[in-house]
């Protein structure tokens, strides 16, 4: 879940550097650190523990002359947020420097054999014992850079994308990856390597996604790509979409509020292209070859992790509802391991902002190879969860920065109605006539949106009742659990408030026990089928002193007489519902995090994209 990024070219490259660093600080910021390689061939690290900007800070006036460097932003795995734990590593002899985002598994049984070889080590990191691996091959077999770096690779187990500077080897850089993500930028006489694009799409828009098992050594300005079994591969360049605005904050104090409030275009973008309500029509042409298995699957498998798991839990809904599909929804991190029964006959729907979540990746694999037919539904083009599935649909949500994931949730969930409508339609579990009016519907949310997110001011206003404390209760019934699941986890990201959701009918299976006046209960109480049910539950709370937050349908007046606080949404169809209420969700979360004084970019121990175990 770290972020590197490295830079060869004309120009210094620790201001490049530092900027890149910042635009991949969302991927971890327990420490930070670069290594320049001076027009002498001579690799000089500046590390620090904390963000960015303490390394900026620690760097000052020094000397940082340089036009190739290396960079890193760190999410802590093997050994403590230090400053000798930051990367960029260096070999036993200060020859290499090597910087590292993923998990080198046997690094102890390595490292062991190189202490018994002398080689004395500077931090707890497995990755410094990939730096000693890669240097210890190139001085003692006389290989060359590249091909030191190559056969090193063959002998770890895990995941790892990284890249290498050597003093011996002047303009040259080596790069690799597997299970985490690396794409090569291509200027004019100049390259960018990073996590992800974000780093690049101010200098290029050329850019190299590099496979799993591949590796790109930038030699003399010049690029090639090889396997680590040795393989020749073709340079491939694509073309980036995004534009250099859609990282930027745009005038907003966080980048979670300027993605809550676009959340009416990225739910419109979502259905471009594929949506046209006016002649009852659904296009989803990435499914189009597999149109047949998803009509006649025995099964629908939803996977994901976090957000995207709540959102698969909305897409079962979706799914059973709409094309009378039975559906199941797992955690990508239990399916993977469970060994599961899985029917060539079955679809597997993958979900995942980034693409590149491990757990995921791992679960696509293992599908696969039982015969399954993957579908993915990701925000990242060229990721390696859009690479590795048969086909899906992208969410085209825009880039997502802030680590608590808002627009690309509503995204999923848009994209999986589609889909759902799509499947039900060619299936004829629905008419075209439904088809349509379910589209008019869908439809008609991004206005919707815009509406709730006026209400700002007063959500803001109840937050600040809140934000003192302890613990929180989501309750929701049909398809508003999965909705006051995503509340409980968005509170608990960025405000450290302990939160649950459950279902409302389950609060007296033992949640009910919890509840007094210091206890607050937001309730999605909004008008469906379920609601006297809902209603009936929220007396039972009122009773017992807690303090009720209510979602209701707009001129709902029942729900607001036994409620302490109510926020109001639009009416909707039940199934696009979720679409809604989490919009309110997530400004109470975010409100009652700056309160309290949270960085709700940054929250403690989080990542955005979980390319690790």
């Amino acid at each position: 879940m770290c972020g590197i990024v490295a830079y060869m070219g004309d120009r210094q490259a620790a201001p490049l550097l530092i900027k890149g660093l910042k635009r991949l600080e969302y991927r971890g910021y327990d420490s930070a650190g670069i290594a320049i390689m001076n027009d002498e061939q001579q690799i000089t690290a500046y590390k620090k523990a904390g963000k960015v900007a303490d390394l900026e800070a620690n760097i000052g006036d020094q000397d940082t002359q340089g036009h190739l460097g290396i960079g890193h932003t760190r999410w802590a795995t093997h050994g403590e947020p230090n400053d000798r734990n930051a990367h960029p590593h260096f070999g036993h002899n200060g020859l290499l420097a090597l910087v590292h985002n993923g998990i080198i598994e046997n690094y102890q049984t390595i490292k062991t054999q190189l202490q018994n070889k002398g080689h004395q080590f500077l931090s707890d990191t497995d990755t410094e014992v990939l730096t000693h691996l890669i240097e210890y091959i190139y001085t003692e077999q006389q290989v060359s850079f590249e091909e030191a770096v190559r056969l090193a690779l063959n002998e770890v187990h895990g995941a790892y994308a990284i890249v290498v500077l050597s003093k011996k080897d002047k303009d040259t850089l080596v790069a690799a990856r597997k299970g985490s993500p690396l794409v090569v930028g291509v200027g004019n006489n100049e390259f960018f390597l990073a996590s992800d694009a974000s780093p690049i799409i101010e200098h290029t828009k050329s850019v190299v996604y590099l496979n799993d098992g591949e590796m790109a050594c930038i030699r003399d300005r010049k690029l090639s790509i090889q396997t680590i079994h040795n393989e020749k591969k073709d340079v491939k360049i694509h073309q980036l979409e995004m534009e250099l605005e859609a990282i930027e904050k745009g005038g907003f104090e966080h980048f979670m509020l300027k993605e809550i409030w676009e959340q009416p275009r990225s739910i419109a973008d979502s259905m471009r292209g594929r949506v046209r309500s006016d002649i009852g029509k659904i296009q989803m042409g990435g499914l189009l070859e597999y149109q047949f298995k998803l009509v006649n699957a025995r099964r629908i498998l939803i996977i994901g992790c976090g957000t995207s798991w709540h959102a698969g839990l909305i897409g079962e809904y979706l799914f059973e509802e709409f094309a009378r599909t039975p559906v199941e929804v797992e955690y990508a991190s239990e399916f993977r391991y469970r060994d599961p029964v899985i029917y060539p006959e079955d679809v597997v729907i993958a979900i995942s902002q980034s693409g590149e979540t491990a757990d995921t990746l791992a679960a696509i694999e293992m599908a696969k190879e039982k015969g399954a037919t993957i579908l993915g539904v990701c925000n990242v083009i060229g990721s390696s969860i859009a690479r590795a599935t048969h086909a899906g649909a992208y969410t085209h949500a825009g880039p997502e920065i802030g680590v608590a994931s808002t627009k690309a949730f509503t995204a999923q969930v848009t994209v999986l109605a589609q889909m759902a409508l799509w499947t039900g339609y060619r299936k004829g579990a629905i008419s075209r006539t439904q088809l349509q009016n379910n589209l008019v519907e869908l439809e008609s949310i991004p206005p919707l949106v815009e509406k709730i997110l006026q209400t700002e001011a007063h959500i803001r206003d109840i937050a600040a009742k809140f934000c003192d404390a302890r613990n929180f209760l989501y309750l929701g019934r049909g398809y508003q659990f999965p909705v006051a699941l995503e509340g409980a986890l968005k509170l608990k990201e960025i405000s450290y408030i302990h939160a649950e959701g459950y279902p409302a009918a389950e609060m007296k299976h033992g949640p009910i026990a919890l509840i007094d006046e210091e206890m607050p209960v937001v309730f999605i109480a909004t008008q469906n089928a379920q609601y006297e049910k809902v209603i009936s539950n929220m007396q039972e709370v009122k009773s017992r002193k807690g303090v009720i937050i209510a979602l209701v349908t707009e001129g709902d007046v029942q729900a607001a007489e036994i409620a302490n606080y109510v926020i109001e949404v639009p009416p909707v169809q039940e199934a696009f519902a979720p679409l809604l209420t989490s919009i309110p969700l997530q400004l109470l979360a975010y409100h009652i995090a700056i309160l309290r004084g949270c960085n709700v970019d940054q929250p403690r121990n989080l990542a955005k994209s979980v390319t690790v175990e």
